[in-house]
């Protein structure tokens, strides 16, 4: 074919179209989600990392701030499905923001070691910290805490990975109020973000809306 007719030929693009928007936890930075999001990446997702640094504002400054990530998301043509996958406060974030901007294009939602029903040790801290560290206080296991106010979409396919030796979040307090899977992996709270067959069964999770069966 000549030279001049190139531009006839339509090209393949091989780029992900799905896009999977990563949330680090409490004290936590993007960077930890490198790992993470280099797997999800070799599973053919397009890892889009988003962090926060504020610990002393509530989650709900870092929530407007998401909804805002999620909204530019949205509007790219790039891109036709939006997943979440978050680790623990990192979670929470994404419930509110998701009271506050719903994507068009939102996927799956998953969560790894997120405090659904809050953290016994942010209780416990909640005390002499709670004033001035406000996601402590949000995040603890108190009835009327911002995570235990704080709704959940119904009709987006949810998935939990928890960590069992978790010393932070019990495996009972990641358990949504809705409809979800679950899974339990022998490992720590911030272990979930290394582990490879923790990236795996996220991807499994997007790629399906459930978690294959374990021996």
């Amino acid at each position: 074919m000549p030279a001049g007719n190139a531009a006839l030929v339509p090209s393949t693009d091989r780029r992900p179209r799905e896009c999977a928007s990563l949330v680090h936890g409490f004290l936590a930075h993007r960077a930890m989600l490198a790992l993470l999001g280099h797997r999800l990446a070799r599973h053919g997702y397009l890892p889009r990392p988003w962090g926060y640094w504020n610990m002393f504002c509530s989650i709900l400054v870092h929530a407007e701030r998401f909804a805002a990530e999620l909204a530019r998301l949205d509007d790219d043509p790039s891109i036709d499905t939006i997943h979440l996958v978050t680790h623990s406060m990192g979670g929470i974030v994404a419930r509110a923001a998701l009271e506050r901007y719903r994507p068009r294009k939102l996927g799956r939602f998953v969560m790894l070691a997120v405090p659904n029903r809050g953290s016994y040790v942010a209780r416990a801290a909640a005390g002499a910290l709670g004033g001035l560290v406000k996601p402590v206080a949000e995040l603890s296991t108190a009835p009327d805490s911002l995570v235990n106010l704080l709704g959940m979409p119904e009709d987006v396919d949810v998935g939990v990975i928890a960590a069992e030796h978790d010393a932070l979040v019990t495996t009972d307090s990641t358990h949504p109020g809705v409809v979800h899977e679950h899974v339990t992996l022998p490992c720590l709270h911030s272990s979930l973000l290394f582990r490879r067959d923790a990236a795996d069964l996220v991807a499994s999770f997007l790629a399906t809306g459930a978690f294959p069966d374990r021996p």
